[in-house]
């Protein structure tokens, strides 16, 4: 849990009854644990345990693993062009596909 201090500091928890299967534990006490990060505003919740401080450890987890993939910044793209040879691969590989297709097609009725 140490490792989750700070980060437990920069949110607002909030407990609610979970509900679902648990039993009288669960339905009647306050288990369910949500988290709101103040500073980048995601929210996070945890009701599968019926003890809250599972639930809390659950959701500081969670939250983590969010912040920690919301802050990979993916490289920009640059747009580019096919090469002439893929071109001509391409434009190959629909000539053939089109002769396949071509002798599945029944033949003209003679009049």
């Amino acid at each position: 849990m140490d490792e989750y201090e700070a980060l437990e500091r920069e949110c607002d928890i909030e407990f609610f009854t979970a509900g679902g299967p648990g039993g009288q534990h669960r339905n009647r006490v306050a288990t369910g644990v949500r988290l709101r990060h103040r500073p980048s505003g995601l929210v996070v919740t945890a009701t599968e345990r019926r003890s809250q401080a599972a639930n809390r450890r659950v959701a500081l987890e969670r939250l983590a693993e969010r912040l920690a993939r919301a802050a990979i910044v993916q490289p920009p793209r640059h747009a580019t062009k096919p090469t002439l040879s893929s071109q001509r691969r391409r434009v190959e590989h629909k000539r053939q596909r089109s002769a396949i297709k071509l002798g599945r097609r029944r033949p003209a009725a003679e009049e």
